[in-house]
């Protein structure tokens, strides 16, 4: 019901148009109700039912074997440039080697005074909270 005494009092308002895509409008009741105005909607170019589109198309994959083997492909970020060469295995850190790849560790195999324990704790009880809390509403 607020919303019909509204646009009553709206059609019954004196409008006062601005330069604006938007009007003033006063009346005994309400003395100002923004009036909006709604530009045109411009026609698109090349929007139709007859147009096809243009699939956008990603980075070239390298297939080159010996290029794969010789340079790291993909690690430059800038436009121009080439990407780097790869070194010996003896020239890298001994740390970049005992980075764990492998799939993460369940939390029954970690110490409970672990630092490492308690993070996988909260995080595996946050997504727990998340999948139950999932399909309910506020």
């Amino acid at each position: 019901m607020s919303g019909y005494s509204l646009f009553r009092t709206a059609l019954l308002a004196k409008c006062f148009p601005t330069h604006l895509k938007t009007g003033l409008c006063s009346n005994n009741v309400v003395h100002r109700i923004p009036v909006c105005g709604y530009a045109k909607k411009v026609a698109a170019k090349g929007k139709g039912k007859g147009m096809v589109k243009e699939d956008t198309k990603g980075p070239e994959v390298c297939k080159d074997t010996e290029r794969l083997t010789t340079h790291a492909v993909g690690v430059n970020i800038f436009k121009q440039g080439e990407d780097p060469k790869l070194k010996s295995p003896e020239e890298y850190p001994e740390w970049l080697y005992q980075i764990k790849l492998g799939p993460v560790t369940n939390l029954h195999d970690r110490e409970p005074d672990s630092w490492e324990y308690w993070k996988r704790l909260r995080k595996e009880s946050i997504l727990r909270h998340n999948r139950l809390h999932k399909g309910k509403k506020l």
